[in-house]
């Protein structure tokens, strides 16, 4: 087993300034060359103190800010024009960065694209759903709907 301290967030297992124990494998092959985590050391605990720090700045801290928040993003269609074909199909796909944007665009709020989860990648014109955790009890679904860009 191997001792790591996250720098950024990963699905299932922590948020960026936690110190997890995972296979070695898992952590050689995959969190440390992707720069989701670094090798836990007595030194590394107060690079440990300064990555929550800066988690702490970017989160949202009053409960009722979030649940407003929560409410805005579900109650609006988020409008994302992106570059298609002829048939729908997008050139690429949208990525969490475009989605932040775009619901920033729309004046809804500011969202870290570190938040946002695509569950399949949207490769096609429609509507389209993505999950944003707001806080570690709190998530929201936004509906997107992307469009051709003229």
């Amino acid at each position: 087993m191997a001792k790591l301290i996250l720098t950024n967030e990963v699905a299932g297992l922590g948020s960026a300034g936690d110190v997890v124990e995972v296979k070695n494998g898992y952590a050689r092959n995959y969190l440390i060359p992707q720069g989701f985590a670094v090798t836990w050391s007595r030194g590394g605990e107060k690079q440990v103190a300064s990555i929550r720090a800066a988690r702490e700045s970017r989160a949202i801290h009053d409960h009722e800010e979030a649940v407003a928040l929560k409410n805005a993003l579900e109650s609006t269609k988020v409008r994302l024009a992106v570059k298609a074909g002829a048939e729908g199909r997008l050139f690429g796909s949208v990525k969490t960065v475009d989605i932040a944007d775009a619901v920033k665009a729309a004046g809804v709020g500011e969202l870290d694209k570190r938040r946002i989860h695509i569950t399949s990648p949207i490769k096609a014109v429609g509507e389209h759903e993505a999950t944003v955790r707001l806080r570690e009890d709190l998530t929201a679904v936004i509906t997107l709907q992307v469009v051709a860009a003229k």
